[in-house]
């Protein structure tokens, strides 16, 4: 039997092991590192409806908080815009002056 061959045999049977323990999310114990509570431990289509249930809410929480991002991005380019505003006429103010003092 060639170096290969021996290195090879265990891996492939540890792809096929992984393989084999990967499930649905609510189909049962164990998935994703933990029980997840007694409906979700019991697999089936309660386990299955929860977990449809517990991405709804990850999911809605995601959308909610990429609301407040874009409203809180709204209210910081408006304040930076009212600033350009301030800072262009504080320089059309000051280049006045100027023009003035170059008059006289």
């Amino acid at each position: 039997m060639s170096y290969i061959a021996r290195t090879r045999t265990p891996l492939l049977r540890t792809i096929c092991n992984i393989r084999m323990y990967s499930g649905e999310p609510g189909s049962g114990a164990g998935k994703g590192g933990g029980g997840g509570g007694s409906i979700r431990e019991a697999g089936g289509s309660f386990g299955k409806m929860e977990a449809a249930r517990e991405d709804q809410y990850f999911y809605n929480k995601q959308k909610e908080q990429l609301a407040n991002l874009k409203g809180h991005l709204d209210k910081e380019i408006a304040f930076h815009q009212e600033q350009i505003k301030r800072h262009e006429d504080a320089i059309r103010r000051h280049k006045e002056q100027m023009a003035e003092m170059d008059n006289k």
